[in-house]
């Protein structure tokens, strides 16, 4: 396994891929760890997502003239994983109950 810097994930969305198109929608993405503020725009401060429909990925807008190499987007395979991964887990029984 290769490990690569991304965007943090702090909403999971879908992935919808009917063989001719990927669609990549509702997911929520925050600042890679590096935090560079090339992703923040320069005035108002806010982040935005870049999505490249042809290639089937998103990442963030870099700000800077000439890009940033501080993190790379996710591409619709890695995020599929990432709901495979979910599914996986929200069927698990918990070993122990609840704290109630």
């Amino acid at each position: 396994m290769s490990r690569s810097r991304k965007p943090s994930v702090f909403q999971v969305g879908k992935v919808r891929d009917d063989g001719h198109t990927v669609v990549i929608s509702g997911w929520g993405l925050g600042l890679c760890a590096a935090a560079c503020a090339c992703h923040r725009h320069p005035s108002a401060g806010h982040l935005a997502i870049s999505e490249d429909q042809a290639g089937g990925s998103i990442g963030l807008v870099s700000f800077r003239e000439d890009g940033c190499d501080c993190c790379e987007p996710w591409t619709s395979e890695e995020l599929s994983a990432i709901l495979r991964d979910f599914q996986a887990i929200a069927g698990m029984e918990a070993q122990e109950p609840l704290a109630g």
